[in-house]
């Protein structure tokens, strides 16, 4: 019994220190490109914390102009502070965006292609994970519409600039959750039927479906997509839901640290010769499998046709 009771009181102990090695061990992918970008401009969206913000750190430490595109401008402000004193780049910038309101994303991108002539990275990071039922302002459910259309917007609305500016690049932020979402046209605000956990799944999907669209109707374009899993990381994304709090708190030694979080999004964002594997999903800086919805063509321009339709915007 004694040993037991000392066993139960070691363990975690023992976790605590070993939990640097063990998130190494699960992190194997490293972005190991050594380009440097002066003169090239990114904007990385929920760069205020999290995966966004090492994304945004390394891109200016890399002497990029970075756009980090807030939602809440004071804490962005606040990490625009702290990157430039680590990295010594002053042309960290925060700038109001918030993919839940389409006005929000349209105002950012008009005053964005008024202020720059160039845009060679996209890096659509930010995300909601397990809401209560909930919309955005203009009436799409909350996962759907910042997950996807937000970022479906927002990279429409500056796709020419990235095609002027080519070779570009747009990075899209999905999951290893995506192989249990489904695209529910008839559902697709979950107005008929909603599970908080399902409608992640779900808008991850979308985020694959509409990488894998997007790099077909680029093709020859000199601008190349990419969707990535990060791993499970620490971040704020599970702030929505106390169960999946418990959960990261419970299996914490086992989870990536932001900075590792972020470098799948770092090796398809920065990495040479990448071009010919556009449209693909990387995990661990590796091409990944998807499951067969992610696959699926038909689906993939549907969505894009529905998308587009949401969001008045001309179908091409």
């Amino acid at each position: 019994m004694i040993g037991v009771l000392l066993l139960l009181f070691l363990l975690p102990l023992l976790l605590y220190i070993a939990a640097p090695q063990i998130r190494k061990m699960l992190s194997t992918g490293v972005c190991t490109s050594t380009i440097q970008l002066p003169g090239k401009v990114a904007v990385v969206t929920g760069a205020n914390t999290g995966i966004g913000k090492e994304t945004a750190k390394e891109l200016a430490q890399r002497g990029a102009r970075v756009y980090l595109a807030c939602r809440d401008v004071q804490k962005g402000e606040l990490v625009a502070r702290e990157i430039q004193t680590v990295t010594g780049n002053q042309q960290v910038l925060v700038r109001k965006l918030d993919l839940a309101d389409t006005k929000s994303i349209r105002a950012f991108a008009k005053d964005f292609l008024a202020e720059e002539k160039h845009l060679h990275i996209l890096v659509n990071n930010a995300g909601v994970m397990m809401c209560p039922y909930s919309k955005t302002a203009d009436g799409f459910e909350m996962h759907m519409g910042v997950n996807h259309l937000g970022h479906f917007l927002l990279t429409h609305l500056l796709i020419e600039k990235l095609k002027e500016s080519a070779p570009s690049r747009v990075v899209n932020v999905s999951s290893l959750a995506h192989h249990l979402g489904r695209i529910h046209f008839h559902n697709l605000q979950g107005e008929k039927f909603y599970s908080a956990g399902l409608a992640y799944c779900h808008s991850k999907l979308a985020n694959i479906l509409f990488t894998r669209e997007l790099a077909r109707r680029l093709k020859g374009s000199g601008v190349t997509t990419y969707s990535v899993h990060p791993g499970t990381v620490d971040s704020e994304l599970v702030r929505h839901s106390s169960v999946m709090r418990w959960i990261w708190w419970l299996f914490s030694f086992f989870i990536k640290t932001p900075q590792q979080g972020a470098q799948t999004s770092l090796y398809c964002a920065l990495t040479e010769g990448l071009e010919i594997l556009s449209g693909n999903h990387f995990s661990e800086c590796n091409v990944a499998w998807v499951s067969a919805k992610a696959r699926n063509e038909t689906i993939a321009r549907r969505l894009w046709d529905v998308s587009c339709d949401l969001l008045g915007i001309t179908r091409d």
